[in-house]
């Protein structure tokens, strides 16, 4: 088994419906981190509607994200509530 981290390629938009929900924490933490110093300032994490842990979850992380200035539900074309718009800060 191979323990080399994946390589993800980081865009201003990330769908978490292929990572396992226990990885869903680090993942969006380090996604956030390398956006940001990639010098992005708008994101769309994708999470999905389900009954919002995820939705909570990654809300909880960009709480908590000194860099991040402001996030909230997607517009209706960009999927609603299943997926959370973020503005970095510069």
């Amino acid at each position: 088994m191979d323990d080399e981290p994946i390589r993800i390629p980081v865009t201003d938009v990330f769908d978490l419906h292929t990572v396992p929900a226990r990885e869903v924490k680090p993942v969006v933490e380090n996604y956030l981190e390398e956006a940001h110093r990639m010098g992005f300032r708008a994101l769309r994490i994708i999470h999905g509607r389900g009954i919002g842990v995820q939705r909570e979850m990654v809300r909880s992380i960009l709480a908590k994200t000194p860099f991040v200035a402001s996030f909230s539900d997607a517009p209706a074309e960009a999927g609603g509530w299943g997926a959370t718009i973020i503005t970095l800060r510069g």
